[in-house]
């Protein structure tokens, strides 16, 4: 298992442009709402600024020599002021808030459903070479962060920006000194906060990967609980989650600590600009300094520096409130950079050009394409050559000619590989683990494509044929079974989704399936959960055989499908297999020779090569490897 420090990948330049594109593409209109609402929300903050000063210099100053009547229409006028620039404030800020959290889920379930799509579109060898974890880590933590950045970090940054322009334009209009005063303190505070911002960007993306690390730590050892309890590894196991954990706690520390110490050392310098600009504002009010600004007063009054004073601390409070979202922008881009890296993963390449359709036969007996319900299927050719189109009765007649293959270039896997499979004939592989049973099934799927050689299907290059429809035609029994939740009857369904009831039922009685089933809590509709956790393994093989055999295709792979079934079961199950096979071309994997004696051909493979072919008699005869194994001499492994 992977140690040490988590790698960090930087995120990919762009990444915040994208998301901002993403979220506009889906609501503009609710979007121009919000940045409307926000400026409104942005302008009010600092709008009263203004009336505070007209307060004091235009009405409290003269009241206290003129008394209270001689200034109350002033004071009604600049009160009423005030109300309605904090009123269109409070109303534009409901409005944004309740629109930013529509945008905000609407944002993440339309991800999610990207993520989903593109991920059914993706090939296997994506997931043999990622962590389900890792890649669950992307559905939520990552996720997560984004919600943090939409919801909370992007509207209060866009608030916050806008108010301290609003702020700008007002300090300016009052006192130009004090501005520049002012300015040379922000300049300070803003290459401190981007020191920090720098160093919390870097620490929040290696901390969504250490957290993504232990999403898969701990997946990996819940599916294998029972082989950590029968070998006693819960000790070993719990050092290994105590490292990954320490790591995370180390990414997260060094992260939080990069955010979390901007804010009281920009909290701090607001608090000298502002000591200074009082300072520096209460001397220019008493020695009678002229105001040098963009407005009409003449000299410095006491409205101005207060109103001013109130300008800085807002002015330091909002910058703070910038800094505080550093850290969730941080981690926010950084989830928003794996999201996109899932979407933008190549999905399986898919060139054929062949498909399935259901036919029937037409009065001068050739196949004719037809949309009713048929037992007939056949394969639809284009030919672009000439532009006819012709149909070939889809038989299961599969046929391998000088393959090699690889999982990586630097390993080869099979070697010069040629066998053939006609209509209803079943061919069995056997030979030690690695020699290549199972990636000869997987390509005849094409979950991997050849570099070189053939694979025909009823005399088609398989790469001509779009992959849904060539799988269409296969059924797989796998010898690790998935059950998914939902009922009985749901998950052999999942074989042929049009499937009746009575259909699944036989399928199930055919498989020697109905007797365990019926004997369930609620039979057919007994709901299944934690990938049928309440049966056995044999019973969950064996609904995974029904579940193939309700799909009916005319071509069947058996990968070790029994075995994890008991004697008694493998007796029982047998039969079924039999009755399944019939009329089929089957290609089955198996340690137990017994399943794979009356097999019309039985391959022997060793470290990709095949060293015989035979019939059970024929390679019995031969006295070989085959021979060995039958006989006991040798054993897989």
């Amino acid at each position: 298992m992977p140690r040490g420090k988590a790698k960090i990948t930087p995120v990919k330049k762009g990444t915040a442009g994208r998301l901002f594109r993403y979220i506009f593409s889906h609501y503009k209109a609710r979007m121009i709402l919000v940045i409307i609402c926000i400026v409104i929300a942005g302008v009010s903050s600092t709008g009263a600024t203004f009336f505070l000063q007209r307060l004091i210099d235009d009405v409290i100053t003269p009241g206290m020599k003129t008394g209270l009547t001689a200034v109350w229409p002033k004071l009604v006028r600049t009160v009423i002021g005030m109300a309605v620039i904090y009123g269109a404030g409070v109303v534009a800020s409901f409005l944004y808030t309740r629109s930013m959290a529509t945008v905000t889920q609407g944002t993440l379930m339309n991800f999610r459903n990207d993520m989903f799509d593109k991920m059914q579109s993706l090939p296997i060898k994506y997931f043999d070479t990622h962590a389900h974890g890792d890649i669950m880590s992307t559905y939520t933590n990552d996720t997560d962060a984004i919600r943090q950045l939409i919801g909370q970090s992007l509207p209060m940054v866009t608030q916050s920006v806008l108010t301290i322009i609003a702020i700008a334009f007002m300090m300016l209009y009052y006192s130009f000194w004090l501005s520049l005063l002012v300015a040379l303190s922000i300049v300070l505070m803003l290459r401190v906060a981007r020191k920090y911002a720098a160093a919390s960007s870097k620490y929040m993306m290696r901390q969504q990967i250490s957290l993504a690390k232990e999403e898969g730590f701990v997946e990996e050892m819940m599916e294998g609980t029972k082989v950590i309890k029968v070998f006693c590894h819960e000790g070993e196991s719990k050092k290994d989650f105590l490292k990954i954990n320490e790591q995370l706690f180390e990414d997260s520390n060094e992260a939080n600590k990069a955010g979390n110490v901007l804010m009281p050392i920009l909290s701090n310098m607001g608090n000298l600009m502002y000591v200074l600009i009082a300072f520096v504002g209460a001397i220019m009010v008493f020695e009678g300094a002229t105001n040098v600004g963009f407005s009409d007063f003449g000299l410095m009054t006491a409205g101005i520096i207060i109103s001013y004073l109130g300008m800085a601390r807002q002015l330091s409070q909002t910058i703070g409130q910038i800094s505080m979202q550093v850290p969730m922008i941080a981690m926010g881009i950084a989830g928003a950079g794996r999201v996109f890296e899932l979407i933008d993963q190549e999905p399986e390449k898919d060139d054929g050009y062949v498909t399935l359709v259901r036919c029937k036969k037409g009065e001068d007996g050739s196949l004719v394409e037809t949309k009713e319900k048929t037992d007939l299927w056949a394969w639809k050719h284009f030919h672009k050559a000439d532009g006819t189109t012709t149909y070939t009765m889809l038989k299961g007649d599969i046929e391998l000619e000088h393959v090699d293959f690889g999982y990586t270039p630097e390993k080869q896997v099979l070697y010069d590989v040629s066998l053939y499979a006609k209509p209803g004939q079943k061919i069995a592989f056997v030979g030690a683990t690695g020699a290549g049973k199972t990636t000869i099934t997987n390509l005849i799927n094409r979950f991997y494509d050849i570099p070189d050689g053939k694979i025909r299907y009823d005399g088609i290059n398989i790469n001509k044929i779009r992959k849904p429809d060539l799988r269409h035609s296969l059924g797989i029994v796998l010898q690790d079974v998935n059950l998914f939740t939902g009922t009985v009857m749901e998950n052999i369904r999942y074989g042929r989704l049009d499937a009746t009831d009575e259909e699944c039922i036989a399928a199930a009685k055919l498989a020697n399936a109905d007797d365990f089933i019926t004997r369930l809590p609620d039979g057919y509709d007994t709901m299944l959960t934690a990938n049928g956790a309440q049966l056995s393994q044999g019973q969950r093989q064996l609904i995974s055989i029904a579940r193939a055999a309700v799909a009916d295709p005319p071509a069947m792979i058996l990968d070790e499908a029994t075995s994890s079934i008991d004697t008694r079961t493998e007796a029982l199950v047998q039969k079924g297999m039999d009755n399944l096979m019939k009329g089929r071309t089957v290609f089955v994997i198996a340690h137990r020779l017994s399943t794979v004696r009356n097999s019309d051909a039985i391959m022997v493979l060793d470290h990709g090569h095949i060293i015989e072919r035979g019939t059970h008699e024929q390679l019995l005869e031969q006295r070989g490897t085959y021979y060995q194994l039958y006989t006991g001499a040798f054993e897989l492994e």
